[in-house]
Order: C-alpha cells, then sequence, then structure tokens
C-alpha cells in the first residue's frame, strides 16, 4: 500500500475459529498525506495504532465468542481498530457495528471481511472527543450492548468517553471494556458512575503457555442503576 507496509496474519482466538487479517507492518507505519488523521486529533505517533493487534483485543473477541447471541439485540464496538471482536461477533450472528475515528479503519474492516468471505457489517464514525456532535456516518441511536477494549490510554479530564457511551447505551444496555490496568481507569470509573453506571469487574489475567503470551488486565461491566 503506498504510504505504509502491511502483514497477514492468521490469528487464534479462544472460542472461535481463527480469523485471517491485513495489519499495519509495525508501529513505525504513518502515512497522512491529506491530513485526514490531523484533522481528527491523531498525531503521527498515534496513527499506526489503530491497525495494530492489541492482547486486549483479542481478550474481548475471546469474550465474543461465548457471548449469546440475542436476535434483536444490537451491539456497538467502540475504539475498535481491526475490530477483531465485530468480526468475531459478526461471525456469529450479533448484530454488530463497528465504529473508530481513523480515517483508514472503514477500509482495513472491508478488507479483514472480504479475507475472512464474511458478509458486509455496518461501520460508523466513532468520536467521543466531539462532545456530542453528530454528522452523517457517525455513531447513531441506541445500543444493547457496547464494548471496547484499551480505551483507557489517555486521561479524560472532561469525561468524554463516558458520555459517549452514556448517549449510546439502551436503558437496559451493558457496557464491556476490556482494561490492561491502566492508571486511568479509577477516574473513568468515576465519570461512568456519573452517567448512572454501576460496576463490577473481573481479572482475566493469563500465565504465558505454548502459543498463549501472558496477559495482565480485566473485564469491566457497566450497567445503568435503577437511580440512573
Amino acid at each position: 500500500m503506498p504510504g505504509y507496509q502491511i502483514k497477514l496474519e492468521r490469528i487464534a482466538i479462544a472460542g472461535a475459529d481463527d480469523l485471517v487479517i491485513r495489519s499495519l507492518l509495525d508501529r513505525q507505519q504513518y502515512a497522512d498525506p491529506q491530513g485526514a488523521a490531523a484533522a481528527q486529533g491523531i498525531s503521527s505517533a498515534a496513527w499506526p495504532m489503530f491497525g495494530l493487534l492489541w492482547p486486549s483485543g483479542a481478550q474481548l473477541a475471546a469474550r465474543m465468542a461465548i457471548h449469546p447471541v440475542v436476535i434483536g439485540a444490537r451491539v456497538l464496538e467502540i475504539g475498535c481498530g481491526l475490530a477483531l471482536a465485530s468480526l468475531v461477533g459478526h461471525r456469529r450472528g450479533n448484530d454488530m457495528t463497528a465504529s473508530d475515528c481513523h480515517p483508514l479503519t472503514a477500509g482495513f474492516l472491508l478488507e479483514n471481511l472480504r479475507l475472512n468471505a464474511l458478509p458486509p457489517m455496518k461501520y460508523r464514525r466513532g468520536h467521543w472527543g466531539m462532545g456530542g456532535v453528530n454528522t452523517e456516518g457517525d455513531v447513531q441511536g441506541a445500543f444493547d450492548l457496547i464494548i471496547g477494549s484499551d480505551l483507557l490510554y489517555e486521561r479524560d479530564a472532561g469525561g468524554l468517553l463516558a458520555a459517549f457511551i452514556g448517549r449510546h447505551a439502551s436503558p437496559a444496555g451493558e457496557v464491556w471494556i476490556v482494561d490492561p490496568d491502566r492508571g486511568n481507569r479509577p477516574a473513568f470509573n468515576r465519570q461512568m458512575a456519573d452517567e448512572g453506571f454501576g460496576m463490577c469487574e473481573e481479572r482475566l489475567d493469563q500465565r504465558a503457555a505454548v502459543g498463549r503470551v501472558a496477559y495482565r488486565g480485566r473485564l469491566l461491566t457497566y450497567r445503568r442503576t435503577a437511580s440512573g
């Protein structure tokens, strides 16, 4: 591809069939000739992050592999990057919508759907930093399950991520965030509480084994409280 290099890998997901994934070659890749990423506030250092596979994304994909499919339930992945969890959920028959703010995410998603012989899947632009200003192509409506992985890597003093989730979670909706023990988690928990969500957490720690790297992190599950 002009401006950056890619690779193809067969990715094993616990509880699901393998997926063939096109990703960036490494985190040194960068190409933004028209300034589309810069316009979204994406720096050159952050630019390649969407196109890499991350351990927390694999954990989220494994959780989607065992999540019961509920007919009519809408599922939204936010900050999807390569959308591994969305691809797993979509293949199992969930009504998935993947979302991200990176200008190349949609193209990578289309190619990864093709590589795995999967039908089209919904994709929307999801940028919580816009503070609720929606344009054509943005995430719209409410969802029964909102999922995301490794989203708490930056300090979010204004609570924009929690507010975005609050706008798009249905009244009885559930939220899953897989977090590799980031330091911003306590602040995010408080922001979600301000949006009316209660939280429980589950450790996801794994020791290294043959074909599996070690992982430390947790699944944060949020539901609206009765008063929320």
